[in-house]
């Protein structure tokens, strides 16, 4: 059954967002929570870290399938499948009884979480393009950047008022009302006749063509290096919050909410300079505001200790940075194969999921000591995003003067 309901653009976006808000309510709502998980489960501070490493790793891997799948059997039935993997998942969180129990059903997570977030890229991009398209899709990120300012709150609110499991039994309730609406007014953008075959000859030379291209590296390593400089604080609020800043649970929002509101105000502009500017000039703009913000975070933190609110005010202007970036780039990543869009979207999302897994495994655990270290990290992050945008331009104009 499709639906038969005709959503308006705002509508539309609302639904997609709330699909995309999946990952980050199973990210940041537990955050708050590790040092009540480690007790409750009589784990270690390492282990509990890594219930957040096999999420995203899970997450990464099957980012890379869930745009094949919905090219091969649509766009909306493979959304729902995932909604009803993903409300399992949840609802084993809550039940386990040891932290290996715990990895387990953060792994069923992952692997379903990531549906909406690429489905709804490649939804848009089947719907609308151009200026259109951007605006969408900006339109998206600012309602889906609501999800990491409240995410952590509400879960600091829940560990010091109840259980951690708490946390998952809401995600488990999130998905059951998510699946409802999607079930009534998600639309099919893809008809059978433009589905492509589901076969492992077909598939391995079309995520080939992908991999294989300079230009898909480019362009998808410039989002997913902008977007590591941010997660490496998201993955290390919990030393950045207690730690640093010597606040207590239930003050992570001093943290996520400059963060979002950088997201939702950067993807604000995005959507009024949608085809006003080219998209280069726009992207242009955006790496200017994020890479001031990561070199301003470094001298601070060079000079003074962490102190509010002048170590949070950063994360304001490099999140609102990454996002004007976000939509432009994103869309010239999708249209390097307009025949296969949802892997395009796919390898996207899994470029950017790896990095994270890499930064939440590797980075934070080795960086969280201090904040300028954080600052350093992200800076590095930032710089190498900008060289990818340039380098990626450059080999793009080599390709049209050919």
């Amino acid at each position: 059954m499709h639906s038969k309901i005709k959503l308006s653009n705002a509508g539309l976006a609302t639904l997609l967002a709330a699909l995309s808000m999946l990952g980050p309510f199973s990210i940041d709502a537990y955050l708050p929570a590790f040092s009540s998980i480690q007790a409750s489960l009589h784990a270690s501070s390492i282990e509990v870290q890594q219930t957040l490493t096999a999420y995203m790793l899970s997450f990464a891997v099957m980012t890379l399938w869930h745009g094949a799948l919905s090219d091969s059997f649509g766009r909306r039935n493979v959304v729902l499948v995932a909604l009803v993997v993903f409300a399992i998942a949840s609802f084993g969180c809550a039940s386990a009884h040891s932290v290996h129990y715990l990895w387990g059903f953060r792994i069923m997570q992952g692997v379903a979480a990531g549906a909406g977030m690429v489905i709804g890229r490649a939804i848009v991009r089947d719907l609308y393009s151009g200026a259109p398209a951007e605006r969408l899709l900006s339109l998206v990120t600012m309602i889906f950047s609501i999800a990491p300012a409240i995410a952590p709150i509400i879960g600091g609110w829940v560990v010091s008022n109840s259980d951690w499991r708490t946390i998952f039994l809401l995600l488990f309730g999130y998905t059951v009302v998510l699946f409802i609406g999607c079930y009534k007014f998600l639309p099919e953008s893809l008809p059978v006749e433009k589905r492509q075959p589901f076969n492992v000859e077909f598939l391995w030379r079309s995520y080939g063509d992908v991999f294989k291209s300079p230009g898909f590296h480019f362009m998808a390593g410039t989002i997913a290096c902008n977007f590591a400089g941010i997660f490496l604080f998201i993955s290390s609020a919990p030393a950045f919050i207690t730690q640093h800043l010597k606040l207590d649970a239930q003050s992570f929002g001093w943290q996520f909410v400059p963060m979002v509101g950088g997201i939702f105000l950067g993807s604000l502009a995005a959507n009024r300079l949608a085809g006003r500017l080219t998209i280069p000039k726009q992207i242009g703009i955006g790496f200017m505001c994020l890479m001031g913000a990561a070199t301003v975070n470094v001298l601070f933190h060079f000079f003074s200790a962490p102190m509010l609110p002048w170590s949070v005010i950063p994360l304001f202007f490099y999140a609102f940075g990454m996002s004007i970036v976000f939509p432009g780039a994103t869309l010239m990543v999708l249209e390097l194969f307009p025949n296969i869009r949802g892997i395009v979207a796919s390898c996207q999302s899994a470029s950017v999921t790896l990095l994270s897994a890499f930064v939440a495994g590797v980075m934070a655990p080795a960086l969280d000591h201090s904040v300028l270290s954080l600052a350093l990290g992200q800076l590095a992050f930032a710089t190498m995003g900008l060289c990818l945008w340039y380098a990626g331009r450059g080999y793009a104009r080599s390709q049209k003067g050919e």
